[in-house]
């Protein structure tokens, strides 16, 4: 006789979530509200987290932070606000070594009311106290002093010349000094304006450097002209101690001016030397520029940040079943125990870790399938250990690739980019005349993206050849039956596991838990049980699933890819070794590519800025951190050119010439 079994929970598990003890667990994801501190939310939490310790949480629980951005950005902050104070007390240190205690005190009274306004201003604006803010500050911290010093200087060299300090020399000390002041000040803000138009990812991190920057500078040149003058009037020096700061000032200069006074003559005089120090400049400028070619110096678009967290991504074979997924995850989590910098980690088999922007971005939310699997490892703080998480990263790529390679499976050792994030460091995008042009291609890509020493976790987007069956109903037999599609079709959702009968209202539970039907694994997995599965009439006759069709297997499609309404394919990969930027890799490729013919019978053609034309034929473009590096220098050296023709047009405004502007700016190309 049948019997009717019901339980509470899933029958069969479809995804597994493991601790580093391989015990199962539960991950609990928060976010912040908007506009509210990350710091005081993960402060909160954690307080409540210990208060439910004990009470809701039993002992027997075991529970870990896994991620804490509010400590990251805590500690982020904390570094940069001390370094901002080391910056301060270093402009002071050396306004004092050259001008004297009582300049120094002024100078240092006037960082922090630029700092404290320019951070009020910020809040005006909408911009948040954050690492990027705050480089900011720390970069204007330099230049925002130096009216400060072009004033209290000029104030004391006109005290000198008068023999008494009085409050009219110093207001006509500042006058004398307004205007080079004024237009110092505004070429700055005019170099740095331009920065905050650049367009991609990186627009929103680099915008408040050109934003705040530029309030600093204007709220220093307002400092300079007011606050400066009248803390200089009532912080009056001795009359003495402006003698000795002249008498020294005297000493110093006419050393220097010895020194150029011989160096300068002996240049104008020959011309000989003259030729011979130009050439020797542009000698200079041509080795510097061979340092790129010769790889004497890496470019990189960011270096590499040491961060507290590193995750191992897994793709099994496509059809791969979910306890095979585990084993390999178990096995995987066993070796990286041999770490020693990993603090702890956790195993999401089935099913995707909660994700950050940089998962946003790579789509780490849609990995559901049995074959994928995630692993999230939290390392020890950076002051506790020797090694990078970069260094750490190549270590366990190392440890864990005979494993992958073994069960056949794609590993990807996934870092927490330093700036904007991207689909991989890597991107080769495919165009091509048809889809399977377009895979082949892929295909063969792959294997020389695998070829090239300096690239690796090698994955694309194409699934492995897999099947499936399905179930093909017999219209003219089912309509005799007086049976519909629909029909069958419930009826193989209850068999499956699909069908959601109603959901059951329990006391004290928010979530709804909802009453399924189910066959068990060991008989659904057979066709012959399905075929036989009673499949109810309208008449109230049950007949064999089988009498009303048949199964018949297919193979699975492939998934069909867009970018700007172009089929495309992504083949990508992550650079590793001494040469890490992306367009050494690419540089690699494309050399390997030389000897490469497509099905359609072209040679590959790279394009770095833009897609193919068209894709009547096969090509393909290179994408990923190359991008956003392109982007950022195309806008970057954009805003070079028209912060320079800004800073000629004032320059031409203050001295009404043309020709003395150029000789003012011939020293930036040195």
């Amino acid at each position: 006789r049948s019997m009717v079994l019901h339980a509470n929970g899933p029958a069969h598990p479809d995804q597994e979530m493991r601790s580093v003890s391989d015990a199962a667990a539960v991950t609990i994801a928060l976010a912040k509200q908007p506009n509210t501190n990350g710091v005081e939310v993960v402060n909160n939490i954690l307080e409540e987290l210990e208060q439910l310790k004990g009470y809701k949480i039993p002992d027997n629980i075991h529970v870990t932070v896994s991620r804490d951005y509010g400590k990251t950005a805590n500690d982020k902050v904390n570094g940069l606000l001390f370094k901002l104070l080391v910056a301060t007390a270093a402009v002071t240190l050396l306004v004092w070594l050259s001008l004297g205690l009582t300049p120094s005190i002024v100078v240092l009274l006037t960082i922090p009311v630029i700092l404290v306004t320019t951070v009020f201003i910020a809040m005006i604006l909408g911009y948040t106290i954050d690492r990027v803010s705050l480089f900011a500050l720390i970069f204007a911290i330099g230049i925002l002093v130096d009216d400060a010093i072009v004033v209290v200087e000029n104030i004391y060299r006109r005290w000198l010349r008068a023999g008494k300090m009085s409050t009219k020399i110093a207001v006509d000390a500042v006058r004398e000094v307004g205007n080079p002041t004024i237009l110092a000040t505004y070429t700055v803000v005019a170099a740095l304006v331009p920065m905050g138009f650049v367009r991609g990812m990186m627009g929103p991190y680099m915008e408040p450097i050109p934003v705040l920057g530029s309030v600093a500078m204007l709220l220093s040149l307002f400092s300079a002209l007011i606050f400066v003058p009248w803390l200089s009037v009532r912080m009056r020096p001795p009359m003495e101690h402006l003698q000795k700061m002249e008498e020294r000032e005297q000493r110093l200069d006419s050393s220097l001016d010895s020194f150029f006074h011989r160096a300068l003559c002996s240049l104008m005089s020959s011309r000989l030397l003259s030729w011979g120090f130009f050439m020797l400049l542009i000698v200079s400028f041509a080795l510097s520029m061979l340092m790129f070619y010769s790889k004497s110096v890496t470019v990189k678009m960011l270096p590499f940040d040491n961060k507290p967290t590193l995750s191992v991504v897994i793709d099994m074979p496509e059809g791969t079943a979910l306890p095979e997924t585990a084993n390999l995850t178990r096995a995987m989590a066993q070796k990286l125990q041999s770490v020693p910098e990993v603090l702890s980690l956790q195993s999401y088999i089935g099913t995707a870790q909660p994700f950050d922007f940089n998962g946003l971005v790579r789509h780490y939310y849609m990995r559901e399938m049995p074959w994928n699997a995630d692993i999230a490892i939290q390392l020890l703080d950076k002051r506790e250990r020797e090694r990078s998480s970069h260094e750490i990263a190549s270590e366990i790529r190392t440890l864990l690739t005979p494993l992958s390679l073994k069960s056949h499976a794609t590993l990807t050792v996934v870092e927490m980019p330093p700036g904007p994030p991207v689909l991989q460091t890597l991107v080769a995008e495919i165009h091509g005349p048809d889809a399977e042009t377009r895979r082949q291609v892929a295909r063969d890509m792959t294997k020389l993206f695998r070829s090239s020493p300096l690239v690796t976790d090698v994955d694309n987007f194409i699934r492995a050849p897999s099947d499936y069956w399905n179930f093909k109903v017999d219209i003219q037999k089912a309509a005799r039956q007086g049976v519909s599609v629909t029909t069958i079709n419930q009826h193989l959702a209850m068999a499956m596991g699909m069908f959601k009968v109603i959901d059951l209202k329990q006391p004290g539970v928010q979530e709804p838990t909802w009453i399924t039907l189910l066959v068990p694994l060991e008989k659904r997995a057979e066709l012959s049980n399905l075929n036989n599965m009673p499949i109810s009439t309208q008449d109230g006759r049950t007949i064999p699933l089988s009498e009303l069709g048949h199964f018949e297997r297919l193979p699975r499609q492939q998934m069909v890819f867009h970018k700007d309404l172009r089929a495309v394919e992504f083949v990508m990969g992550d650079t590793t070794g001494a040469y890490a930027a992306p367009i050494y890799a690419m540089f690699d490729i494309e050399e390997r590519l030389k000897q490469y013919k497509t099905p359609d019978g072209v040679t590959l053609q790279p394009h770095y800025t833009t897609a193919p034309a068209n894709d009547r034929q096969s090509g393909f473009e290179w994408s990923g951190e190359w991008t956003v590096t392109f982007e950022t220098f195309r806008d970057l050296g954009t805003a070079f050119i028209v912060a320079l023709i800004a800073i000629y047009m004032l320059v031409v405004w203050q001295f009404g010439n043309f020709l003395i502007p150029a000789i003012i700016m011939a020293p930036i190309p040195l």
